[in-house]
């Protein structure tokens, strides 16, 4: 009966072993690190500026003079019927109100009384506080027409409105999907990166060498991926917590079902992307040896990466056109443009699962062909390899 020695570690165990290799070595990188910092930096600073601008147009101060105190409740009342804020402020006399106004202490003053008609100051021309004030006197001098006539006044119903193509809801939705896209897009480039410079790395160092000894080259490649893929969902998936929660707290959105909607989204399309870049990435860096190489190598999947942003920036004002349409299902362009579509409620179930499954079916090719090309070139040192020698290598 002889002993047995070790087993040696299957297939599963050696990704395991790369993937966190990965995930310890780039979370300690500071690139990394920044790169999180100023990402969530970013989109807090965009959130603020937004509650900034939108705090410009909120709520107008509206002095009242008036003798029975029903124009207040009556301009309050149309304000918040047209979605408007409007603080009314009571002033004792015409003067007071003129010095209010002079003062910038309120936006207009109100005049009732003073003549056969009410009057309004105002330092500036303001169409929405006139249309506003208009519509209030005009509703309490109606109903006292009614009243003097012996009519019977009811409170009036309230119109409940419902938008049938839910268009302001999509509208939020678009803004939420366009940030998610900018900070996709980054993190794609980021990793992508990652991948292809750590590949480049251990082929000038001769560390492939070593770790060739006890693995295959595919191994290798996908424990890479797999790794620097869970690090960003990871980071995406914060990012996107913190933006979600900020755009609650801030009160910057009213759908907050629909925004956790969209956000999910993004992140389902980030892990398609990813794995489809961080193929093409590692396979191109696989061709060369140097740092200063790899730009020229990885300049036409970083092309394809800058098509889809610009593209997916259009969409947002034209997701049913044909650009959109199109590009939604070109492999590589899709984990950008689609995401805007969705928001937009212009892509239909089918349409999405369409461009899922062509993905789906691209990275299955980029593997399988990517492959033999990193596993052909991985070794080969001397400058830069073309794609036909690493595919002869490999068979060799």
């Amino acid at each position: 009966m002889t002993a047995s020695g070790p087993r040696d570690p299957g297939s599963a165990a050696l990704v395991r072993l790369v993937a966190a290799r990965e995930v310890s070595s780039r979370i300690r990188d500071k690139n990394f690190i920044v790169s999180s910092v100023v990402i969530v930096v970013l989109l807090l600073g965009l959130m603020a500026f937004q509650v900034v601008v939108s705090a410009g147009d909120g709520v107008s101060r509206l002095g009242i003079v008036a003798e029975d105190g029903r124009l207040g409740p009556a301009v309050e009342a149309q304000a918040g019927a047209v979605g408007l804020d409007v603080d009314v402020v009571e002033l004792p006399d015409e003067a007071a109100a003129r010095a209010a106004v002079e003062a910038e202490e309120v936006d207009g003053a109100l005049l009732d009384g003073a003549g056969p008609t009410p009057e309004l100051l105002l330092a500036g021309r303001d169409a929405t506080l006139e249309a506003l004030v208009s519509g209030a006197v005009s509703g309490v001098a109606v109903s006292d027409r009614l009243l003097a006539a012996g009519v019977e006044l009811q409170a009036l119903p309230e119109v409940a409105v419902t938008t049938l193509d839910g268009s302001a809801d999509d509208g939020q939705q678009v803004v939420v999907a366009i940030i998610g896209v900018v900070v996709l897009y980054g993190l794609l480039i980021l990793f992508a990166q990652f991948v292809a410079q750590g590949v480049v790395e251990e082929k000038a160092s001769r560390v492939v060498e070593l770790l060739l000894a006890t693995m295959r080259p595919w191994q290798l490649l996908a424990g890479k991926v797999l790794g620097l893929g869970l690090l960003g969902l990871g980071q995406i998936v914060v990012i996107g917590v913190v933006g979600v929660t900020a755009a609650l707290a801030l009160d910057l959105v009213d759908v907050p079902g629909e925004l956790v909607g969209t956000v999910a989204t993004v992140v389902a399309w980030f892990v398609l992307g990813y794995a489809f870049y961080a193929c093409v990435f590692a396979v191109a860096a696989s061709l060369v040896s140097r740092q200063e190489d790899l730009g020229s190598v990885l300049t036409p999947a970083s092309m394809l990466l800058v098509g889809g942003f610009v593209v997916a920036i259009q969409a947002a004002g034209d997701p049913g056109g044909t650009l959109a349409t199109v590009t939604s299902y070109v492999p590589g362009l899709s984990p950008l443009v689609m995401p805007v579509r969705q928001a937009a409620g212009e892509a239909a179930p089918w349409q999405v699962l369409l461009a899922v499954v062509l993905m789906l079916v691209a990275i299955a090719l980029i593997v399988r062909v990517g492959g033999r090309v990193y596993a052909g070139a991985l070794l080969r040192t001397s400058g830069r390899t073309r794609i036909r020698e690493a595919l002869r290598a490999e068979r060799g």
